[in-house]
């Protein structure tokens, strides 16, 4: 189990905690003892069993209402988390919204919802759940990006400039919190086998897989084990640093 010496026991938040990738994430932070707040904003029914879930294997496991990019949302959910878990010491801000589309056809609600979502969900997150870590000196902040937050994509240019927010977010709020026992890193997803990417034919899919040097996509598994070394007491001098997990596909 990790724990922290100032608190002794770990308490993590996961956005968008429904999701395949947000599942995973929820599941290890869960095996390595963690008490897990799944966070959900529609998906209630998978939140909540994989909640149940974790329990009936013997961990700590509340679903938790939070629509990200609403500020009042996160607060009630931080109250409800503390009131059933106390002090949360490590947040993962998967929460994500993305689009394929020409930037031509983007209208100023759909790149409203975009960035509010990707990029001012994970700032208003951070904001309310960072004054308890810095009272209590210790604490694990790791923003999920993308690999097109480093090099960008086109069809996904408003999802590639809120990603690339996110990770100058992460590098900025790092040196500000480092001298309080609190790291915020950022780990970036390359091609991740999950149910959003079913738009591609199969012709598409080998073009993208002979561009990876691991021959493989990557699975949430992969990314989960990511945030789990960030997480680790064992990485306090990992400070605000992006890690890519693309197999090699961006380096």
């Amino acid at each position: 189990m990790i724990k922290s010496e100032n608190y002794g026991k770990r308490v993590a938040f996961v956005t968008g905690g429904s999701g395949v990738i947000g599942a995973e994430i929820c599941s290890a932070l869960a095996e390595c003892g963690f008490w897990v707040a799944v966070g959900y904003n529609d998906n209630r029914d998978n939140a909540d069993k994989l909640a149940d879930n974790i329990c009936l294997k013997g961990g700590r496991a509340i679903a938790v209402k939070c629509n990200v990019a609403d500020y009042e949302s996160i607060c009630e959910a931080k109250a409800h988390i503390d009131k059933i878990f106390g002090f949360t010491d490590t947040v993962v801000n998967n929460a994500g919204s993305a689009a394929y589309r020409l930037f031509c056809d983007e209208t100023e609600e759909s790149i409203k919802s975009i960035v509010e979502v990707d990029l001012l969900g994970c700032m208003f997150v951070s904001r309310i759940f960072t004054p308890p870590m810095i009272s209590n000196a210790f604490g694990r902040i790791v923003n999920i990006s993308s690999v097109w937050g480093v090099c960008g994509a086109a069809m996904e240019t408003v999802y590639s400039a809120a990603k690339a927010g996110v990770i100058g977010f992460t590098k900025a709020l790092a040196l500000e919190l480092a001298p309080s026992g609190i790291t915020v890193n950022s780990v970036s997803p390359g091609f991740i086998d999950t149910p959003m990417n079913s738009r591609f034919t199969q012709n598409e899919l080998k073009e993208i897989l002979s561009e990876i040097p691991s021959c493989r996509f990557g699975t949430a598994a992969d990314i989960a084990a990511a945030v789990m070394f960030l997480v680790n007491e064992d990485a306090s001098y990992v400070v605000g640093q992006n890690l890519v997990v693309s197999g090699g596909f961006v380096s």
